[in-house]
């Protein structure tokens, strides 16, 4: 399970070592190889394979034929390649997606439970800012802790 922001940089290469606490993670499920991807081309989502395979399978249920579904695949396959981590924890980021998130020295690395998303820094410190969470929002999620807590 991912979570937190781990802060890391992308070398000029593209590849970026995974922070410590992901690496771990990681290294506990024996994972190697990962999908990475966007659906917006504004971050990177690094889902290790497995999970990105029963993403897919969701997906091949929905049928090809449905238009959202159509549009999702077309985006995380344009922005999408699998890699493998290398022997120091450090993956490469398709040059196509690194480009178009700008993720090119200090980016954010937040852990999203099944998946990492990397953000570049700068950006999302601004969009965090823009984007505070409405009272609205604040009560839906709210919501969802009510029963269980």
């Amino acid at each position: 399970m991912f979570r937190g922001n781990h802060p890391a940089k992308v070398e000029e290469s593209g590849r970026i070592k995974l922070p410590v606490a992901f690496k771990k993670s990681v290294d506990e499920q024996h994972v190697t190889e990962f999908y990475i991807t966007s659906a917006d081309g504004k971050s990177a989502e690094v889902w290790p394979l497995a999970e990105w395979e029963k993403v897919e399978q969701l997906l091949a249920e929905q049928g090809t034929l449905d238009d959202a579904v159509q549009k999702y695949m077309n985006l995380t396959s344009y922005y999408g390649q699998q890699v493998k981590m290398d022997g120091q924890g450090r993956v490469v980021l398709p040059q196509i997606l690194r480009e178009a998130a700008k993720l090119d020295g200090d980016v954010a690395v937040f852990g999203k439970t099944k998946y990492l998303e990397i953000f570049n820094q700068e950006m999302i410190q601004q969009s965090l800012q823009a984007n505070q969470l409405t009272k609205e929002e604040r009560d839906k999620v709210s919501a969802i802790f009510k029963p269980r807590i």
